[in-house]
């Protein structure tokens, strides 16, 4: 099991290039089953849950080709159902990333069955897929649990109105690519917003889908009787950018994140601004620069626009060396502060009260060893690291390539002292 060694105290300077985004990756992964003609998906990022998607994939029958060259940084693969013939998703596979979830809408919609696991992925909270099941039972599937399955079954789906009852990025992006292939117009109302849905309808438009409203709370989607194939390039990953901006603003110093959407990231960058980050667009993605210690900044987490959970971890390791006070405010995920005790070991001063952290900030952290608890955890630990004085060793950090590309490399390749090391047995 491999862990990190930082050494912290050295300001961060150069260039990165930001990869693709995880999160939309992984949906437009799992649209390649609503087609027998080839899909071919480009700026895939190297990452272990792109590896499970497609090894779910796989073994469903779908035919994977990788196009781009052994290393690069940018994968493009060539995915073709036209001989799926297995229409399980195994709990072997299912049970280390929730977004496995994301096939049940296209096998439902496009062979009439399918037989998933109960999804698993970071344990950060209870993540419940009751939205899927009732959208999909509106469409006029069948759908029971059955020894840790979902069993769904429909001769073919209809068009239905579909009002979630909480906003739910997967749950969209599962009705969306069912409606697809339904009978009739579905409308999902409450539909999340964020930037790797409206990803994922491009590329199910490209396929010949019918979709309006992706972006909105309103999703409109008009059947048709089958797609085709298309070419669709994954949109740039705004949590790693967003994560190496909170990096930056730690440590000090002055960085370029090439190929980022500025558009995806204005709630973050706000916040940012309000720390003392400057930060400006250029032609080749965003500027970045900090000269001194943050400002203290309020966060609370919502569905997009707002303030991502997903950036949460990474902005409080920011704030612990702020210069003052500042509260954190955890609104979608219950369990999603199990950062704080490992920030704590460092020097942080933190305290929880509710779904709320206080954090007091500190003149230094000093380092110490920690253990990466989820994904986004793991990334805060990483920003402490580089800021505090002496080693900080992070155990655990196969959470962390769930969702980031070679992070050490390009934390080295800016002037961060990282080390990759293998822990004892």
């Amino acid at each position: 099991m491999d862990r990190f060694l930082i050494e912290g105290g050295a300001p961060l300077q150069g260039e990165a290039l930001v990869s693709g985004a995880k999160n939309a990756a992984l949906p437009i992964l799992c649209a390649s089953l609503l087609s027998s003609q080839p899909l071919v998906v480009r700026n895939l990022p190297p990452l272990r849950d792109v590896r499970t998607m497609t090894k779910l994939l796989t073994g469903m029958g779908v035919t994977v080709q990788t196009l781009s060259s052994e290393g690069s940084a940018q994968e493009i693969l060539k995915l073709e159902a036209g001989g799926v013939d297995k229409l399980e998703a195994p709990y072997e596979l299912v049970k280390t990333m929730r977004a496995s979830i994301l096939v049940l809408g296209p096998m439902l919609a496009r062979f009439g069955q399918a037989l998933v696991s109960l999804p698993g992925g970071c344990a950060i909270g209870q993540r419940p897929v009751d939205q899927h099941i009732r959208g999909l039972q509106a469409m006029g599937a069948s759908v029971e649990v059955q020894k840790g399955y979902l069993v769904a079954r429909a001769s073919r789906l209809k068009g239905a109105h579909i009002a979630t009852d909480m906003v739910t990025v997967t749950g969209t992006e599962n009705l969306m690519m069912a409606a697809c292939l339904a009978d009739g117009c579905t409308v999902i109302d409450n539909a999340a917003r964020e930037p790797e849905v409206v990803d994922l309808a491009q590329c199910l438009i490209a396929m010949g889908a019918k979709i309006s409203g992706a972006g909105t709370d309103r999703i409109v989607v008009e059947g048709v009787r089958e797609l085709r194939g298309a070419d669709h390039c994954v949109m740039p990953d705004r949590i790693e950018a967003g994560t190496f901006l909170c990096a930056v603003m730690a440590t000090g110093g002055e960085i370029l994140l090439k190929g980022v959407c500025e558009a995806h990231m204005a709630a973050t960058l706000d916040k940012l601004r309000q720390s003392g980050l400057q930060v400006r667009a250029t032609d080749d993605g965003l500027w970045a620069k900090a000269d001194k210690r943050p400002l203290p900044v309020d966060i609370r987490t919502a569905p997009y626009p707002g303030f991502a959970t997903d950036m949460q971890a990474q902005f409080m390791a920011v704030n612990t060396i702020a210069q003052g006070t500042s509260t954190v405010a955890e609104t979608i995920f219950e369990n999603r502060f199990m950062h704080v005790q490992e920030l704590q070991r460092l020097g942080a001063q933190i305290r929880i009260d509710g779904h709320t952290a206080i954090i007091q900030g500190v003149k230094k952290l000093t380092g110490a060893a920690v253990m990466a608890t989820d994904l986004r955890a793991s990334a805060g630990l990483v920003i402490a690291g580089l800021v505090a004085e002496g080693e900080t060793e992070i155990d655990r950090i196969y959470h962390l390539d769930r969702g980031y590309d070679r992070m050490e490399d390009k934390l080295i390749a800016l002037g961060g002292r990282v080390r990759r090391v293998k822990s004892a047995a």
